[in-house]
């Protein structure tokens, strides 16, 4: 059984590598370039968005408040790509790797408009009053190619299962086991239970948990981060050398001697775990931004956008560089016991901070994963198939916790490749609409008025 198993995740391995080499490297980051110079640098508007989202008054149309839409897609953005994801990058990339993720963060904002943009012009109220989108309708409906939808439809409802489960649920398992020594068959049934408890409930019960939960434990999280930094103010300096050097060499010398292996990999691994991140380019995010209430596409895209940058230009940025400046990089362990190893330093409540800011985030990641799956079942099979969705997934929770690691996240490194793939071809081809949508709502200064393609 072991050799069955080792036999395919050597395959599933290959096919990722396969995935994951310079075509799919220059089209997701191609698209990032093309989009902020098509929209005329959209991220100059951030702050006014992040200003937009603190507002919880109901706008139009639509399920939940932006500000709902925004910490549903926060929740199932921010996870172990913040933590485990960013190790593992600098483990196998070296240093330069956080500064191809931090940069595919700060592009990637406008890949994160623009699919908002489309998924909310192009969304579907149902006769029971709730809405459905993302890129499988605007596939349908903006390209009249219902099989790409169908398509990004499949790869959604699969990966879901990697990105947003087993690999949320292994990590916690992992860390919590090697921190408190509790077994990952305890962790995986209390993370079953909560599971079930909150997505049983749909969009609303899930929105909710995540307005309250997602500024506690970026807060909390980052709060620790900036601790580790003051506490070794000196080094970050030489650390920042070592990311930009590691970058565009893949070479880190400097550092006790250690050789990166290259920088195909530190680009490789530095945009793979950025995408896995902040998923800009994937088309999660949108799937949730179609059920915000909102005037026009443009008001919520801009709102979307701002996921992007707290998820990697924020919380990703610290990680690195605390994993960078606390050496411990460079002694070849694991990227999990790598983030670990960085946080012994506050003592006793280092690995505390550690585990519960995972924990929160993983929990989010999972509950926020949960309804992009079922959309995508719900677009293929109709809503009959939800609830069966909704069961597997509380199953596959329990089943990731007690997994090899390394399978875990090679799956997801492919699903979210094959995710990606049709999701930024259709970007490209409807780039003309988002330019027109941005035209007439953002750059004429019409944001609030209300759209009517309703």
């Amino acid at each position: 059984m072991s050799g069955i198993l080792q036999a395919i995740d050597s395959g599933i391995s290959y096919l990722s590598n396969e995935l994951w080499g310079w075509p799919l490297i220059v089209l997701l980051f191609g698209t990032h370039l093309f989009l902020t110079f098509r929209l005329r640098f959209i991220q100059k508007y951030i702050f006014k968005a992040i200003k937009m989202s603190l507002i919880r008054t109901r706008e139009g149309e639509g399920e939940i408040s932006h500000f709902g839409a925004l910490t549903t897609a926060l929740a199932a953005t921010i996870g172990t790509g913040n933590i485990v994801g960013v190790g593992t990058a600098v483990a196998i990339g070296g240093p330069g790797a956080v500064l191809w993720m931090w940069l595919t963060g700060v592009f990637g904002i406008s890949t994160k408009y623009a699919e908002a943009v489309l998924s909310v012009k192009y969304r579907e109220k149902n006769p029971d009053g709730s809405y459905s989108g993302g890129p499988m309708y605007v596939m349908e409906k903006g390209l009249k190619q219902k099989w790409m939808g169908v398509i990004f439809a499949v790869f959604t409802a699969a990966a879901a299962f990697g990105i947003g489960n087993s690999v949320q649920s292994n990590s916690i398992a992992v860390m919590v086991n090697e921190t408190f020594n509790i077994s990952p068959y305890i962790t995986g049934a209390i993370l079953t239970i909560l599971t079930a408890a909150v997505i049983l409930g749909g969009i609303k019960s899930i929105s909710r948990v995540c307005e309250a939960l997602v500024p506690f434990m970026a807060g909390f999280y980052v709060l620790g981060c900036i601790i580790l930094l003051v506490m070794h103010l000196d080094k970050i300096p030489g650390s920042l050398l070592l990311i930009l050097g590691g970058a565009f060499t893949g070479t880190d010398a400097v550092a006790g001697g250690f050789l990166g292996a290259g920088i195909k990999e530190a680009i490789r691994f530095g945009v793979a775990r950025g995408l896995f991140s902040n998923e800009s380019g994937l088309g999660s995010a949108p799937i949730v931004a179609a059920a915000a209430q909102t005037k026009n596409p443009v008001r919520q895209a801009l709102i979307s956008s701002t996921g992007t940058f707290w998820d990697t230009v924020v919380v990703c940025a610290f990680t690195g560089l605390v994993i960078v400046n606390s050496g411990d990089w460079s002694e070849g362990v694991s990227g999990t016991i790598l983030t670990k190893h960085a946080f012994t330093d506050l003592g006793a409540f280092g690995p505390v901070i550690l585990t519960v800011g995972l924990l929160t985030f993983v929990f989010s990641t999972i509950i926020g994963w949960a309804y992009y799956g079922e959309k995508a079942i719900e677009f293929l099979a109709g809503k009959k198939a939800v609830l069966p969705y909704r069961f597997l997934w509380v199953v596959v929770v329990f089943l990731g916790s007690i997994q090899s690691l390394d399978t875990v996240w090679h799956f997801a490194d492919l699903a979210n490749g094959l995710m990606a793939i049709p999701n930024l071809i259709t970007l490209i081809l409807l780039s003309g609409v988002i330019v027109n949508e941005t035209r007439k709502y953002l750059w004429e200064n019409r944001l609030d008025e209300s759209s009517d393609d309703e």
